[in-house]
């Protein structure tokens, strides 16, 4: 396949893939002057489907659109250096606390991803980890945390708010939530600041 194809598939930019063509961290060959071709991994059997390894990654809000394609990149290279064959990539945009992601769901209930790969557990999800993590290992299936160590604060806060939010939306209704939930967040970085 062109290296433009295979780029498209892992989810990363062209130059990540020409990058790592160059370095050798992936098979290919020149044809011509401008056309590289990448060796087409051999296909997967039937019985060994479960070994597919699909790149999970998420940032709370769209302001952190840009981290996706790095977190991508950062995860596909990890991957690579694990002999682990990426077979997709996938992209969300929500937040931890939310547990109806429907991208994330979807891998979680796809029999044929054996492995999940992301960067930090929150990734996956705020709470519950375990309980995921526990129920893959069940049908031989896993998903693998790269960076154990915790995110920063900003996200945090973001599902923070998710939280407030959603309580507030329950007692007073959304709109009325919204006003309460932003003086809320004022009322704690306010705090935060004199603390």
């Amino acid at each position: 396949m062109k290296l433009s194809e295979y780029a498209k598939q892992q989810g990363v930019r062209y130059e990540t893939a020409w990058r790592w063509f160059r370095d050798g961290k992936i098979q290919g060959r020149r044809i011509g002057a401008h056309t590289i071709l990448i060796d087409e991994p051999t296909t997967v059997s039937a019985s060994s489907s479960k070994t597919h390894t699909v790149v999970y990654t998420r940032v709370s809000s769209a302001e952190n659109k840009a981290n996706l394609d790095r977190q991508a990149e950062r995860l596909v290279a990890y991957c690579a250096a694990r002999g682990y064959q990426v077979s997709r990539v996938v992209k969300e945009i929500g937040s931890g606390v939310n547990d109806n992601r429907p991208k994330f769901l979807a891998l979680l209930a796809d029999p044929n991803v054996g492995r999940i790969v992301i960067e930090h557990k929150d990734r996956g999800t705020r709470f519950g980890f375990r309980y995921i993590e526990t129920l893959l290992a069940t049908y031989g299936r896993e998903i693998e945390v790269v960076n154990q160590a915790e995110n920063g604060t900003e996200d945090l806060l973001t599902d923070l708010t998710s939280i407030v939010y959603s309580f507030c939306a329950r007692l007073y209704g959304p709109r009325r939530a919204k006003r309460k939930t932003e003086r809320l967040v004022q009322e704690l970085e306010g705090d935060s600041e004199t603390g």
